[in-house]
């Protein structure tokens, strides 16, 4: 993928470094600790000494080992170029620190208070002076100004996008940083600065930041990486002097004092490899592997726990998505045809074990989903827009269709064909053919080979409508390279959301990220109504508004068939070798697993395991 041009920083901010400016700059006050998304009283006070879901004395010590999928062959997550490794995160510290228990709330970090326009057209960061990056170089307001601009320029399309209501970044002095906006509409736009990583300056003046590396980068964060074998592990080491270890947003985080991620190519040997005792944590996606796959002497014995964690957050979508860019998928009719010939109930009961639900709204498991017909707030922003939009978006939320789970879907074959008849299809010789006489084919690109055994079925029961369904399965790093080169005609791809949904929208569903490699609109989504209330939703000025919006567009994208919605599960699968211990409550929003810690006493325990030994022997 082509770097992007720094040309195109021109057009997005004006950068000033302690220069005058055109406005005057606001004049500072006492500022908050914390930031919330409507003003709202945060759940912590200013005096708070440590979050409600952490051991503030949890003992530090022992590693822990996790399992990366596929490769990597860069240090550098920002940037389009390359596959970059897991857990990068943790070398970084960020103005602000995201409260896990509450929807969004923001905590300072690298800010030690921050200060927000009543009229929202500005914000100004406090920086705390003690600091620290790893080097002991102080991390200052030009640094700061610094990360800012170089994401702008250089990093993923993603950050132009998320950071468009930024006019400048102006450093006003060394700990002190202010940004303004367009204007005051976006209310999430503090909250989403203060999630900015921030770069050494003095570090990146000698390099490319837009080249792909495996020289581990320096930051200010909790971990440094001490290992990389390119393409296989990845160690981090927990930084002994880390400058803000014992304030109290991190008080009872980042326990383990190496973090080790090897990477397997398929997730079945990921499986025999947590058995063997190779790795330590598995977060399991599959529920076959979870009813079936983790027998073994050790779960018997006890040494390897199976936990389900309750998952509270808006679980968003998933799905096999169309790449709209294809013609035989510009027409709506020809998508929900396609969408009506996956049978979920008879996966679900064959495949799944009855664990799943299908997802049916792009924000499930909240109340930010659409149900029932329109209320009144919904209609009042659907109603300018009707000439443009289906009738279906005025009835009941759509909701696929609910088979008996017998496999015999005659009466979603009958309207699917239906609906292809009416967009020009007929079958012939046992084919779906256009007037021209051409076969509707068309490939489904996948990177792991269990999910093979999902997309077969559906490959079937668009067989018996004459369609073709191939698949295609490549490497992670062809993978990555073909959906940012929209190389593609369908994929599985998931869609979160947090529970204030905001800037990140743009990138999912808004017209200006169609066409930008590597963002996450990847059907090549281009409605200016979907538009239209995406800017909505983020200029929201109360949770209500926001609540409002987001059930519109959910009605929207819906109807649309963009995708065929799969599936999801409340809880979050976590099997894990008995050497941990974690608090008694878990966030709220996050399964926590930086909360854990390596308890001595369960770990010496386990060491004389039989199964454990036995593993070690073999």
């Amino acid at each position: 993928m082509h770097p992007i041009l720094k040309t195109l920083c021109g057009c997005a901010l004006i950068t000033v470094t302690g220069l005058a400016h055109a406005q005057p700059a606001p004049q500072p006050s006492a500022g908050s600790h914390a930031l919330t998304l409507y003003g709202e009283p945060p759940a912590y006070s200013a005096d708070f000494k440590h979050f409600d879901y952490v051991n503030p004395d949890a003992p530090k010590g022992g590693t822990l080992r996790q399992s990366g999928f596929g490769s990597f062959d860069s240090l550098n997550g920002f940037i389009t170029r390359g596959n970059s490794a897991s857990e990068l995160s943790l070398i970084y510290d960020t103005l602000t620190f995201h409260s896990l228990d509450e929807p969004f709330t923001e905590y300072g970090l690298l800010a030690e208070r921050i200060e927000r326009a009543e009229d929202g057209t500005w914000v100004r960061f406090y920086l705390r002076p003690e600091a620290r990056f790893h080097d002991g170089e102080p991390v200052t307001a030009s640094d700061v100004v610094f990360t800012f601009n170089t994401l702008i320029e250089q990093g993923a399309p993603f950050y132009k996008a998320y950071y468009a209501d930024v006019t400048e970044v102006v450093a006003e002095n060394e700990h002190s940083v202010l940004f303004r906006f367009r204007d005051g509409g976006n209310r999430e736009l503090p909250l989403v600065i203060g999630q900015l990583p921030v770069f050494p300056e003095h570090y990146w003046a000698e390099r490319d930041f837009s080249r792909t590396t495996l020289e581990p980068p320096l930051g200010s964060g909790p971990y440094q990486i001490s290992n990389v074998s390119a393409g296989r592990s990845i160690t981090y080491e927990r930084v002994k002097d880390y400058w803000a270890a014992d304030l109290p947003v991190q008080r009872g985080f980042y326990n383990f004092d190496h973090v080790v991620i090897d990477y397997y190519r398929d997730t079945g040997v990921a499986l025999e490899a947590f058995k063997a005792g190779r790795f330590d944590v598995n977060q399991e996606v599959s529920a076959k592997n979870w009813a079936t796959g983790y027998d073994s002497p050790p779960l018997r014995d006890g040494s390897i726990i199976k936990e389900e964690i309750p998952n509270l957050n808006t679980q968003g979508m998933q799905g096999f998505v169309f790449n709209t860019r294809r013609s035989y998928f510009a027409d709506v009719r020809v998508r929900k045809a396609i969408s009506l010939l996956f049978d979920f109930e008879w996966s679900n009961g064959r495949l799944f074990h009855d664990a799943y639900t299908r997802t049916e709204s792009f924000f499930d498991n909240s109340e930010l989903g659409a149900t029932g017909t329109p209320d009144e707030a919904e209609l009042a922003l659907l109603e300018p827009w009707r000439d443009q939009l289906s009738e279906e978006v005025f009835g009941p939320a759509y909701s696929p269709p609910v088979t008996d789970g017998s496999g015999i879907i005659r009466d979603q074959m009958r309207d699917a064909y239906a609906l292809l008849q009416e967009a020009g299809w007929k079958i012939v010789d046992d084919r779906l053919v256009d007037a021209e006489g051409n076969q509707l084919s068309f490939e489904f690109l996948i990177v792991q080979a269990d999910f093979e055994r999902v997309v077969l079925p559906f490959k079937r029961n668009l067989a018996s409508l004459g369609i073709e369904l191939t698949l295609r399965r490549v490497d992670t790093s062809q993978y990555i390279n073909r959906l940012r080169s929209r190389d593609f005609d369908m994929v599985v791809s998931g869609f979160g959301q947090s529970n204030s949904p905001g800037n990140e929208q743009r990138e999912y569903w808004h017209s200006s990220s169609a066409d930008n490699p590597g963002s996450r609109n990847l059907m090549g989504l281009r409605d200016p109504v979907v538009d239209a209330l995406v800017e909505g939703l983020i200029q929201a000025d109360s949770r209500e508004s926001l609540v409002t919006h987001t059930r519109a567009l959910d009605r929207v994208l819906r109807v649309g068939h963009y995708l065929v919605p799969n599936f999801h599960t409340k809880v979050y699968r976590v099997a894990y070798w008995d050497k941990f211990s974690h608090p008694e409550t878990s966030p709220r929003y996050d399964l926590g697993l930086y909360t854990w810690w390596v308890d001595p006493a369960k770990e010496a325990e386990l060491k004389e395991a039989p199964a454990l030994i036995e593993q070690q022997e073999n």
